[in-house]
């Protein structure tokens, strides 16, 4: 068993390589229907980007709704559709995950969750492009676009220091 021990100080926190191996398990665990979604959905399709626009903007009404109720829910924050561009945007102002993470010294664990964004998105014939979740920035931005989109050939996906996989303009 491979152990890095990271940070410096008392509350040092131990990540093992056995976490990173759990990443396909919490993938498939979480995003597992995105598999089938595949063969209805193709984010390269102006319609389907426009489609997933409006998911975003009814599941994020609904989350505002929630946080007013339950002010330890999620906070997704829709931005206005870009038909010229066909790219899908909105963020979270609050995870109950990344906070949960915070709280039981378990960031180390957080990736496993944020990361599989990047595979559920794939699978709808999309590219994720996001520069940090609520466990490693003050906020989880999505910017949707379809795979073939001139965007997505922009940005690498690259893994920062804490595990998360963010993208990196090229």
């Amino acid at each position: 068993m491979h152990v890095y021990i990271l940070g410096g100080s008392k509350n040092n926190f131990i990540f093992s390589k056995k976490v990173e191996k759990l990443q396909e398990f919490v993938t498939h665990l979480f995003m597992g229907p995105f598999e089938k979604l595949e063969k209805i959905f193709n984010l390269n399709r102006s319609f389907d980007m426009w489609l997933i626009d409006k998911v975003f903007h009814i599941v994020g009404h609904k989350d505002r709704k929630q946080y007013l109720q339950y002010p330890a829910t999620f906070c997704n924050v829709s931005k206005p559709y870009d038909k010229e561009n066909h790219v899908a945007r909105y963020h979270f102002l609050q995870c109950p995950n990344a906070e949960f993470a915070k709280k039981y010294n378990l960031m180390h664990v957080l990736p496993l969750f944020c990361n599989a964004d990047y595979w559920g998105i794939s699978q709808l014939h999309g590219t994720l492009i996001r520069q940090g979740t609520c466990g490693n920035c003050d906020k989880c931005d999505y910017c949707i676009v379809g795979s073939k989109n001139p965007m997505a050939k922009k940005y690498e996906i690259v893994k920062d220091e804490n595990g998360f996989l963010v993208s990196q303009k090229i």
